[in-house]
């Protein structure tokens, strides 16, 4: 039992005062987002709580990262609202539950270790972006909705109210853990914000003022939409996208929650329960989510490092659905935005404008482009997309300059060119210039003992060279190849015509 769920894994010290009291402060931040994004996108208050619910439990005893937190979170909402407008709630479902499917196949088949191809600057970009958005998102809720359907800002004393109450928040949070660590700042700043409105009757905005949120139980539902391949035609690439900017996201915290606890989660395990999540949700009427940065970091900031805090905050959210819901009504919005904007300055990486004069132009400008896609097209999945792309091909432009050939010829009168550097579709054309078939002697050995045959275009360029100086009548030998090397060019004989037994064309491994 506890290699599969460790939830109280006694190997291993558990503070319980950290974890319940993280909880209940992670559950208050996530009440107001998560009926945010779902008022949003058009649905029932319920509808994001229930998703909060929902995943923050699921994954809490599942997940593959203790202290992460998941919830009903609008990078895989904002995906899907197209969907919601057109074909209604029960796509949606049918969607979340679809996109769930992906997800655990993606952990089952061991796939979520490609994360690690997320290079460091695709992270500063992507965490940057994202305090951005979290920073926004919070001042936007010094705007309020007319009775005519328009927005404007909050004027007059109830702007001076918000704004105060909002920077006494922020200096709560900041000054009290200097104080004191034994309760954490944002839920102490919640509770003295709510306090102070309600001693001296200030009139301010409330989670109230947002949306009713109470309810029942979650209840089993079977989507009602025709089982047919159209349908799989219209939910499919909503449920892929959804799938993608749930996992990315969802790795992605997981990966910077490693850094912070010094400690090693797990991906694969992580796909799966976010998986098996977006599944439940999809049969109990929630609207589906990820791991939430922010909460995440609200509940690592708390001192929580295990599951239970996850879950706490889970059945705190359900009890406050069933029975609190009056209580957490009257909570000022502006505590729970000065909340989140110290999230957001802690989620900023201010290490990365430090050191931005000792990284490589191409870093900054990967980590400036992922962070600009995030904040302007609110498309995690696209900007991380972008991201590992223009590294990989910026990788490729570096690797493929350092293809060198040292040339000499030896005693007995062979021509031997010395090959550094990896051999892949980047260099071939370098690798190629290298040689001259026409001038060269009757005898020509390229020597492997530095250089690496990496892909197609690899082998292709060898065989092309082979034929060049077979076509001359000329006698060329590969030295030096390693034994992966070897294995790729006999796997390429149906597609090259190799023939390892040509004295034209021979391998020698290094012995």
């Amino acid at each position: 039992m506890r290699t599969t769920l460790q939830l109280f894994d006694f190997s291993k010290k558990i503070n319980y005062k950290n974890e319940i009291l993280a909880g209940l402060t992670v559950a208050m931040t996530m009440i107001p987002e998560s009926i945010s994004f779902a008022i949003l996108a058009g649905l029932s208050p319920l509808t994001g709580l229930y998703a909060a619910f929902m995943m923050g439990l699921v994954t809490a005893v599942l997940g593959g990262r203790p202290g992460m937190v998941s919830g009903g979170a609008g990078a895989t909402i904002v995906v899907l609202i197209a969907l919601i407008k057109s074909h209604g709630i029960d796509y949606l479902f049918a969607t979340v539950f679809l996109a769930g499917v992906l997800q655990l196949s993606v952990g089952l088949f061991k796939l979520g270790k490609f994360v690690r191809l997320i290079p460091q600057p695709v992270m500063f970009g992507f965490l940057n972006g994202l305090a951005v958005i979290i920073f926004m998102a919070q001042v936007e809720q010094f705007k309020i909705l007319n009775a005519d359907g328009t927005v404007r800002w909050l004027q007059g004393s109830a702007l001076y109210s918000m704004a105060g109450l909002t920077a006494l928040t922020v200096a709560v949070v900041y000054f009290f853990p200097k104080i004191t660590k034994a309760l954490p700042a944002s839920l102490v700043a919640i509770l003295i914000i709510s306090g102070f409105v309600s001693v001296f009757g200030i009139h301010t905005k409330t989670v109230a003022d947002i949306a009713k949120i109470s309810g029942s139980l979650p209840v089993f539902h079977i989507p009602e939409i025709p089982f047919s391949l159209e349908t799989l035609k219209i939910i499919f690439p909503y449920a892929a996208i959804m799938a993608g900017v749930g996992l990315i996201e969802s790795l992605l915290t997981l990966s910077m929650v490693d850094e912070i606890t010094n400690s090693k989660g797990s991906a694969n395990k992580e796909s799966v329960a976010q998986g098996i999540a977006n599944i439940t949700n999809g049969f109990f009427g929630g609207m589906g989510g990820c791991a939430m940065v922010a909460q995440t970091l609200v509940n690592l900031n708390a001192g929580s490092r295990a599951r239970l805090s996850g879950i706490i905050a889970a059945f705190t959210i359900l009890l406050i659905i069933l029975v609190g819901a009056p209580f957490i009504e009257k909570i000022p919005m502006a505590a729970l935005v000065g909340v989140m904007m110290m999230v957001a300055v802690s989620t900023f990486q201010w290490v990365s404008i430090r050191i931005v004069n000792k990284m490589p132009k191409s870093d900054i400008f990967v980590g400036i482009t992922v962070a600009l896609i995030t904040v302007l097209l609110h498309n995690l999945a696209l900007a991380v997309l972008v991201g590992v792309i223009i590294s990989a091909l910026v990788f490729a432009w570096d690797n493929a300059k350092r293809i060198r050939a040292k040339k000499y010829i030896d005693q007995n009168g062979v021509k031997v060119y010395e090959i550094s550097g990896p051999l892949f579709f980047g260099s071939v054309t370098a690798f190629t210039e290298k040689f001259d078939p026409e001038n060269d002697p009757d005898k020509v050995i390229v020597n492997f003992r530095d250089s690496r045959i990496v892909d197609m275009s690899a082998i292709d360029a060898v065989d092309k060279l082979s034929k060049k100086y077979a076509g001359l009548n000329k006698e060329l030998r590969l030295k030096y190849l390693s034994e992966d090397c070897i294995r790729i060019l006999k796997n390429a004989e149906a597609v090259i015509d190799v023939n390892f037994d040509d004295p034209t064309y021979k391998v020698m491994p290094e012995k």
